[in-house]
């Protein structure tokens, strides 16, 4: 074989790798990314249900709906962006509780009620209230007694905002509204969907 010959053999090797890793590239696009760059889902995070929002005509993320707004203390709110019945029997709640506040807020202990040891720092002390079944519903828990609800809420710092869920047993399908409540804040009214 030619000086030559080799030349062009080694080039048409070359030429042939490069379409090889061209054609292995494109099969890679951006609706396929690395399983390590991955976030959890907010419920496997946090114990957080997703929000839903929608891109803006700008590209940014609209806001959340606010379906329900109540004021706890030192500056603290707590917003319902919904109240969805699902079809397997459960009722989640999931908002947003903010501190509107010029300084770090960390009374957050009441809010996981009479919970000590399964669920620390959680949200676990809500209830909704069906007014019309009379009947109250308590945040639903694992077979090891952690809460269906979110977790790990300690300090929420100034201006921060911080999301939450809690899941209840579902009200009958006649209740279309409940009153939900935290410890610390006041008992407000939420139109269930769904």
């Amino acid at each position: 074989m030619s000086i030559r010959q080799k030349v062009e053999v080694r080039g048409g090797a070359a030429v042939a790798v490069a379409a090889v890793l061209a054609l292995a590239l494109a099969g890679c696009g951006d609706s396929e990314k690395p399983k390590g760059s991955e976030k959890p889902a907010a419920s496997q995070s946090q114990g957080s249900a997703p929000q839903k929002s929608t891109p803006a005509a700008d590209g940014s993320a609209a806001p959340v709906e606010v379906i329900a707004t109540t004021q706890g203390p030192s500056g603290i709110v707590l917003e319902i962006n919904s109240a969805e019945r699902d079809q397997d029997g459960y009722l989640t709640v999931n908002g947003r509780i903010k501190n509107t506040g010029s300084t770090a807020f960390g009374n957050t202990v009441p809010w996981r009620g009479d919970e000590k040891t399964a669920s620390p720092a959680s949200v676990a002390g809500a209830t909704v209230v069906d007014n019309a079944g009379k009947k109250r519903y308590y945040v639903l828990r694992d077979t090891e007694g952690r809460c269906a609800c979110t977790t790990g809420v300690v300090m929420i710092k100034a201006g921060e905002s911080v999301p939450f869920f809690a899941q209840f047993p579902a009200p009958p399908t006649t209740t279309s509204e409940v009153v939900f409540g935290l410890p610390t804040f006041a008992a407000i009214p939420v139109k269930i969907s769904g």
